[in-house]
């Protein structure tokens, strides 16, 4: 009897040992600045942080609340060891910097969320080598600039949200090698997207470009941008002031079947060699505003109105932007055929028709014997007045083709 109650003693002693080691061990897994509500999460939002306590933290936590606290530079690998995280919060601290590979070995994160805060800058490799993470959420900070390769071989995220912030460049391949995206949400105002600023951006489903204040589309914009789900539906360029359109290429691989410009102000006429919208199927240009002085004809002939539902509706959905006198009125206001083309304009297509070529004979024979006894400025009005009329019959020609289609 006596030897069962003292077996019965030394077993409790050692469930109390164990017990008071377990309850040691997890007070030295809670930093003092945070709440360990258990060993799966943390919250340390204080205001006491300096750096982040790597060590003092339980390496099973999963949900981790690190907010309002004062540690500017996230340094690489800054949660190594954090296996199990799968949610991980930044926001309302003074980061100014994220370094390269800072969230390296986190395979478990699903969400990320710094907002909030003076980051002004999303570097090089900052958010690269990030695999299964479901949410980034950037919005509410002072970020000017995206570099390249910001993102490169992160995958498999439904969202990276970019708005209320002041972003004015995207470098080339900032988004190169960023792979499987539910939505890509840029912020407006952006002024300056470099070249390939996509490339390699495999399979998206929704990129959202908005109120861009950009001078120009500067050529390749777009390419290597591939499999793009919604966008295949869908690219929207809304709202923007564009100074110039050096190149517009969407042939049929770029699988953007749906264009929409909407209310976009262009200042110069684009050339219509520059424009390629082969494999856009529906164009739909409403509320723009464009040039409406001698270029109106190069807009008219040039892809933008030819893609177009027809010339009628092209007219009667947009704007003039110049001269000053029209300025804000719609296009069909116009008497297009009153307005005479840039001697720029003048191309062999225009002059090469049988008509024109007949006229054109007949009328050079008129200014032989006008010049016999005229001076020969008066000549030279009279064939630029000449070359007007004819690219007039040429374009009244293909309007009138085009009404019948």
């Amino acid at each position: 009897m006596c030897n069962s109650w003292l077996v019965l003693i030394i077993a409790l002693s050692v469930v109390v040992c164990l017990w008071n080691s377990q309850q040691t061990e997890t007070s030295k897994s809670c930093p003092a600045e945070c709440i360990c509500l258990s060993q799966t999460q943390v919250l340390c939002n204080t205001g006491g942080l300096e750096q982040i306590p790597l060590r003092q933290l339980p390496a099973t936590v999963e949900n981790l609340a690190l907010t309002k606290n004062n540690f500017p530079i996230i340094k690489p690998d800054s949660f190594a060891g954090l296996r199990a995280l799968k949610k991980l919060s930044l926001d309302g601290n003074n980061i100014t910097r994220i370094k390269q590979f800072a969230f390296r070995g986190l395979p478990r994160l699903k969400e990320l969320s710094i907002q909030y805060t003076p980051l002004q800058m999303v570097a090089q490799f900052a958010f690269a080598g990030l695999q299964n993470l479901s949410t980034i959420l950037l919005s509410h900070n002072q970020i000017q600039r995206i570099e390249g390769n910001a993102f490169a071989g992160t995958s498999n995220i439904k969202l990276i949200l970019l708005t209320n912030n002041p972003l004015i460049r995207i470098d080339s391949s900032a988004f190169s090698s960023l792979t499987n995206v539910g939505h890509l949400i840029l912020p407006s105002g952006i002024r300056s997207i470099e070249q390939d600023a996509f490339f390699r951006m495999d399979t998206v489903g929704l990129l959202k470009l908005a109120y861009m204040d950009l001078k120009e589309v500067a050529p390749f914009t777009f390419r290597g941008l591939s499999n793009v789900l919604l966008l295949t539906l869908t690219l929207q360029i809304l709202n923007n002031k564009i100074d110039s359109i050096e190149e517009l290429n969407f042939t049929s691989t770029a699988a953007i079947k749906h264009l929409k410009f909407f209310g976009n102000h262009v200042l110069e006429t684009p050339d219509p060699n520059s424009i390629i919208i082969d494999g856009v199927e529906h164009l739909q240009l409403v509320s723009n505003h464009f040039p409406c002085g001698c270029h109106i004809h190069t807009l008219l002939d040039g892809p933008l109105a030819e893609g177009a539902h027809n010339l009628t509706d092209f007219l009667q959905k947009n704007y003039c932007i110049s001269p000053l006198e029209v300025n804000g009125r719609v296009m069909s206001e116009l008497d297009i055929d009153s307005i005479g083309r840039c001697s720029d304009q003048l191309t062999k297509g225009n002059l090469g028709s049988s008509a024109a070529s007949l006229a054109l004979g007949i009328n050079s024979m008129l200014l032989i014997a006008v010049a016999s006894c005229a001076e020969w400025r008066h000549v030279r009005l009279l064939a630029n007045r000449l070359a007007q009329l004819l690219g007039h019959v040429a374009w009244r020609r293909r309007r009138k083709r085009r009404k019948g289609n």
